[in-house]
């Protein structure tokens, strides 16, 4: 319904309320004529069927006006419905188009990448009918040559090339002898390895740089983080880690297995606990690092029982207990020992070493690598370290020999075997992941080098290095000069790739205690 047609009927039925008013108007003329008593005693009457008539029109008027407005509005909404919907068609069409128009883009590059193919290939045949007619003419030029020779002259060409065909043969005959007979020769030692390294599978896997945390919301994210980031800088702070957002998990990295591990377990508790806030932070993070030492005593009671090597000291078994975050060319070092002291089991019994001998001492040779107080090679460390436990001094030997040309007895040459099998084979070691490990090594001591630095963590792949000092030593002015001497040392004795950002972070606090 149309403005004009709703302003129509407002008229006519205020024209119609007039109209009846106006013939009252007059009846009651009439009458006030003809019968002045009748007219006294219905006036109020009258007056109140008046009143009643004009208060209808006027509802009906109003009812009119409203339902004109509803009308308005609804069709105002249709019209508006009626436009978007034509806008959106008309967005899919141009999306629709512009796809095709893709479409036919890949496809002519297609096309053309197509055609210059082809013309490779017709070159290359060209190429290669060139080197069939070159052929051919050279057979031809050799068969005129032929066909000049005598008789003898052609013999005695006969005769040649066969006796270089022997000879060739003759050498290739020579070369399998000799190849068989040094198979026969290595036969028995081949097998007998073969079958040490079939009894030394493991079924460990090593991670060499990252752990995962799967997230049940991913509302959660934005707890993780905390109000203008402060919850994920705490953690990265305390637990040394860079902390990435992929779908649906957390990604924890660092060179560091332990930082990781401490990492890992502490989000996850937070997680369950839900209470995330830097002080909560730090209290599961103290509670976890704790707790992960247990687990490395655990780690190292675990690998002596698979091994069969029982009551040794517990100084010592926190020591192997460190391999199960450690590698060694991005070799784990419990999956190392384990393959390793499996194999020299394997072959001391069956050439009639002493097997307790060679396997305690395949147990214990990369003992060194988790020595980390004190600065040295490996062997000599761990050597130096296994003498105050009053072990057996052959098994000290053969850790202090098992990377020496000659071995002092036969369990320190199964221990150097055992140890070449076991880094050796395929996809057993990777030597970038352990420069890379050094790499970040040394730009934490570049940093802890410094008086007043408590910490030190290279995250993001080396790229970025955060230090930890102590406040009451170094003040807000100090912390700008430390990062900067920090810089211009790596810069000056390290050589990395890109840039290396150094972030001093110094923290202040004031603890009282109320009783």
């Amino acid at each position: 319904m149309s403005i004009d047609v709703i302003i129509l009927t407002l008229l006519s039925t205020l024209g119609t309320a007039g109209l009846m008013y106006f013939i009252l108007q007059k009846n009651t003329a009439k009458e006030d004529k003809t019968k002045p008593v009748e007219k006294e005693i219905d006036l109020k009457k009258e007056e109140e069927e008046k009143k009643n008539i004009i208060e209808a029109a006027e509802k009906e008027a109003k009812q009119i006006i409203l339902d004109a407005k509803d009308q308005s509005i609804k069709i105002k909404q249709t019209a508006e419905s009626e436009s978007q919907s034509i806008r959106d068609k008309a967005l899919d069409l141009e999306k629709k188009i512009e796809s095709r128009i893709d479409e036919s883009h890949a496809k002519s590059k297609e096309a053309d990448e197509n055609f210059k193919k082809a013309n490779i290939i017709k070159t290359q045949w060209e190429e290669k009918l060139k080197e069939a007619e070159k052929a051919r003419q050279e057979q031809i030029d050799k068969l005129a040559t032929i066909a000049s020779l005598t008789k003898e002259e052609a013999k005695q060409l006969i005769l040649s090339n066969v006796e270089k065909t022997l000879q060739n043969d003759i050498a290739r005959k020579i070369k399998e002898s000799e190849e068989i007979l040094h198979t026969t020769v290595d036969t028995k030692a081949k097998e007998l390895l073969v079958e040490a390294m079939q009894h030394a599978s493991t079924d460990y896997v090593a991670e060499y740089t990252i752990s995962t945390v799967r997230l049940s919301d991913e509302d959660i994210k934005g707890r993780i983080i905390g109000k203008e980031g402060r919850n994920i800088r705490a953690f990265e702070d305390l637990t040394g880690v860079n902390v990435d957002f992929e779908e649906g998990e957390v990604r924890l990295s660092s060179y560091d297995s332990v930082r990781r591990e401490i990492a890992r377990l502490s989000l996850e508790k937070l997680l369950k606990d839900g209470r995330i806030h830097p002080a909560r932070i730090e209290e599961v993070v103290a509670k976890t690092t704790a707790e992960v030492e247990k687990i490395i005593t655990a780690a190292g009671e675990d690998l002596c029982q698979t091994v069969g090597v029982y009551n040794l000291p517990k100084e010592l078994i926190m020591k192997l207990g460190n391999y199960k975050f450690r590698t060694s060319f991005g070799q784990n070092m419990i999956q190392h020992t384990l393959e390793e002291t499996k194999i020299g089991v394997k072959l001391a019994s069956e050439i009639g070493a002493d097997v307790a001998i060679t396997k305690l001492a395949c147990l214990l040779h990369d003992i060194g690598k988790v020595i980390t107080d004190k600065e040295g090679n490996h062997i000599e460390l761990g050597a130096d370290y296994l003498q105050k436990f009053n072990l057996p001094k052959s098994v000290v030997a053969a850790v202090r020999e098992h990377h020496n040309d000659t071995p002092s007895s036969i369990e320190g040459v199964i221990v150097q075997i055992a140890d070449s099998i076991s880094g050796s084979r395929p996809g057993a070691r990777y030597a970038d992941f352990e420069n890379f490990v050094k790499r970040m090594h040394s730009l934490e001591d570049a940093a802890k080098s410094f008086e007043g630095v408590e910490k030190a963590f290279a995250i993001s792949a080396g790229r970025e290095l955060r230090v930890i000092v102590k406040p009451e030593d170094i003040s807000d002015a100090e912390a700008t000069i430390v990062s900067n001497k920090i810089a211009k040392k790596i810069e000056s004795e390290q050589t990395f790739p890109g840039t290396v950002k150094v972030i001093v972070i110094r923290e202040t606090r004031a603890v009282s205690t109320a009783s």
